[in-house]
């Protein structure tokens, strides 16, 4: 926790004279009163870094509410005694494997009473929160009567992440409190917001530093403080037909990037309003229904999945971040989005070319990065300040790590090597950003190859989350841990691999994209052919993924596995190679299968087209990738299969909903893919020929 929270909390202990209320000890709070009267409410979850709300945390506020009750002081102020902030949600690992809604519905009843009993609280409550304010933590602040913001605290409604909506009375108090199409808008798409945000919604009633908390809390308590109340514009937006209108406006924009049948819990929630938002006792009831069916669905249990997959793959990265001097080489797309990435997150970079013309472009798209990702304009400035162009590539001689993005030409980057290795100092770490190139053909060059390791981001490196961490024989595992280190010091997730062409994601992916290419030489129309992987889930289809990428790499990475893996991928058109020789790459050149404009692809123009996608092409690009999800696992490339199915959500943007490529396999049962691929041989050719680790395959 922060000195000056402790101290505060500290100062106010001795205040008291005092001891804890005669309500006795509690395992996850502590309850005080202090000179004025006033009982502190401290949350601090038993065993945790951060609080959330269990079934046990619900039951023993309920013992504290009810201990307030019959004590009567002047108010009550909830606050976290956790450094991380207030409270960050719902425990979710008890959302897991739940199947019957109306077990679901009892509990979160038990809960919405609880925070009933808050709110009914017959003395003024106060909300304290710093840090973190989300989810259920809301919730909680909203049923209290005021809600004083320290100045870092954030606040937001994530559970459509999780494929819900809020669930303890959130809908409702957030909808009749501030302006419901500002509320509906901030729970449909999970965004946070900060203390000034929240005070000029409503949602606050102070914003204040740390050291004048005490004050606020009695003004609040004693009736100074100005509370926000709703303003006349809530009641007129949350009348019955203006809410129809609103509504069916709020299904027509989830539409576009949310369909109904993957991801109900939108629509769920613009339900809930259109019929109940005028009515704050029914929305509060039929919350509790809507949640609990939507807690059943596939779509949350496996997005419940992927939430501790990242978790799991955070744990991955381990502690002791040595890397503070990154030395990039190479300042396009990717090295210099890496270079932005690491300055980002608080590391001196040094950016090297061979021209200055790609490093003033990386400076450009960097400092558009920090203006869209960094609110305060000195700290946009201090990460500019931290990427330093470095023509001459001095910064190799103090870097502690080197990363290498040139072109994917196996002897440019022997070439690269064999100039920086000399300057290098000792203990630093070398590593390529290839996205094929196995590490025992770079390593053949190498005085030091035990020092060399890959660090594989994906594109666009400010989104993408995953970096797989490749490791060959003779790498030095020391180096290694340090790596795993840095990219989880960088807010990304590692993937461990044992280097192999491809590696994981890319091998997994380039029989999706390919397979699309073999489409195209079937006539069948690329806008259907995108249209059947997004039918499946996939927030873009191959062929526009292909475009952005760049048609060059594909073919690049699609003609390395094709020498490693013959046959078991599909052929390379050849008026492919013909179109990357003309130049037409893709958005980078501004067209290449579509003509792209301000950075989309315009698919407007061309034939219209009326044809529909068909299982069997869905099942051709997607089938392909579970299946080499399987052969990775059973040559040992990855270890285990969520991992696997991690990486490719968080590396591909694969169907979170689906749960990942063998989760997919997994529901859609192993014995019923082999068959489907066996079937497409006979059909398509030896490239769909199941892998022998079906028949391990759990």
């Amino acid at each position: 926790m922060d000195s000056r929270i402790m101290n505060v909390l500290a100062d106010r202990v001795l205040e008291l004279g005092p001891q804890p209320d005669a309500s006795g000890t509690y395992r996850n709070f502590k309850l005080t009163r202090d000179a004025d009267g006033i009982a502190w409410l401290l949350f601090d979850r038993e065993g945790a870094s951060a609080n959330t709300l269990s079934a046990d945390v619900i039951a023993e506020l309920d013992a504290v509410l009810a201990a307030l009750e019959t004590q009567r002081p002047a108010g009550v102020v909830i606050r976290s005694a956790k450094t991380s902030g207030f409270i960050a949600g719902a425990d979710v690992n008890e959302f897991r494997g739940a199947t019957d809604p109306r077990l679901v519905e009892t509990e979160i009843g038990r809960a919405h009473a609880v925070i009933d009993r808050l709110e009914a609280l017959k003395i003024p409550t106060v909300a304290v929160i710093h840090g973190f304010c989300l989810g259920g933590g809301l919730e909680v602040a909203l049923a209290c009567q005021s809600r004083i913001a320290i100045e870092d605290a954030r606040f937001g409604f994530p559970e459509v992440m999780l494929g819900l909506h809020p669930g303890l009375g959130g809908t409702a108090r957030f909808t009749h409190l501030v302006n419901p199409m500002q509320a509906m808008t901030l729970m449909l798409t999970g965004k946070t917001i900060d203390a000034r945000k929240a005070k000029s919604l409503g949602l606050v009633d102070a914003v204040t530093q740390e050291r004048h908390v005490r004050n606020a809390v009695k003004d609040a308590v004693f009736g100074r403080l100005k509370r926000a109340k709703p303003g006349p514009l809530n009641a007129v937006l949350n009348f019955s037909p203006v809410r129809g209108i609103l509504a069916s406006r709020m299904v027509a924009e989830a539409a576009k990037s949310a369909p109904r049948e993957h991801y109900p819990a939108p629509y769920a929630l613009i339900a809930l309003w259109e019929k109940h938002g005028g009515n704050r006792a029914a929305m509060l009831a039929a919350e509790k229904i809507s949640f609990a069916d939507l807690m059943v669905t596939p779509t949350a249990q496996n997005l419940i999945r992927v939430f501790f997959l990242r978790e799991q793959m955070k744990k991955l990265a381990g502690h002791g971040n040595t890397i503070a001097h990154v030395h990039v080489i190479g300042a396009g797309a990717m090295g210099g989005d890496i270079a932005a990435w690491c300055a980002n997150q608080g590391l001196r970079v040094t950016l090297a070319d061979m021209k200055a013309e790609p490093i003033a472009g990386a400076i450009k798209r960097a400092a558009d990065l920090f203006g869209k990702i960094i609110r305060k304009r000195t700290e946009q400035r201090d990460a500019l300040d931290r990427l330093i162009p470095d023509m001459d590539g001095e910064g190799v001689r103090t870097a502690d790590l080197i990363i290498e993005a040139v072109p994917e030409k196996l002897e440019l980057k022997q070439k690269v090597y064999a100039s920086l290795e000399p300057r290098m100092k000792q203990g630093a770490i070398l590593a390529t950003n290839t996205s094929s190139i196995p590490l025992e053909d770079l390593r053949t060059t190498l005085a030091s190859p035990q020092r060399l390791l890959g660090l594989h981001f994906f594109n666009p490196v400010s989104r993408l989350q995953l970096v797989e961490v490749v490791s060959h024989d003779g790498v030095d595992p020391h180096l290694l841990t340090q790596a795993l280190a840095f990219v989880g010091a960088i807010d990304r997730l590692p993937l461990p691999v044992k280097s192999s062409p491809g590696f994981l994601v890319n091998r997994a992916l380039t029989p999706y994209m390919l397979e699309a290419m073999v489409m195209l030489d079937e006539k069948i129309d690329k806008t259907i052919i995108d249209a059947a992987a997004e039918q499946f889930g996939m927030p873009m289809g191959p062929i526009e993924l292909a475009d952005q990428v760049g048609l060059d790499i594909c073919l690049a990475v699609g003609d390395m596995l094709r020498s490693k893996f013959g046959d078991l991928l599909p052929p390379t058109p050849a008026w492919l190679r013909e179109k990357v020789a003309r130049g037409e790459l893709g958005r980078k050149t501004g067209k290449g299968f579509y003509v792209w404009k301000d950075g989309k692809a315009d698919k407007t123009s061309g034939a219209v087209v009326t044809a529909q996608p068909t299982q069997e092409m869905i099942d051709r690009l997607m089938l392909p990738m579970s299946n080499v999800c399987v052969a990775c696992l059973r040559e040992g490339i990855v270890d285990h299969a969520d991992v696997v199915d991690g990486a490719m959500i968080f590396g591909t943007g694969y169907a979170p909903f689906r749960g990942g490529p063998l989760n997919y396999a997994r529901s859609r049962r192993a014995e019923n893919i082999v068959a489907t691929l066996r079937t497409l041989a006979v059909k398509f050719g030896d490239r769909f020929a199941p892998d022998a680790g079906w028949d391990d395959f759990k």
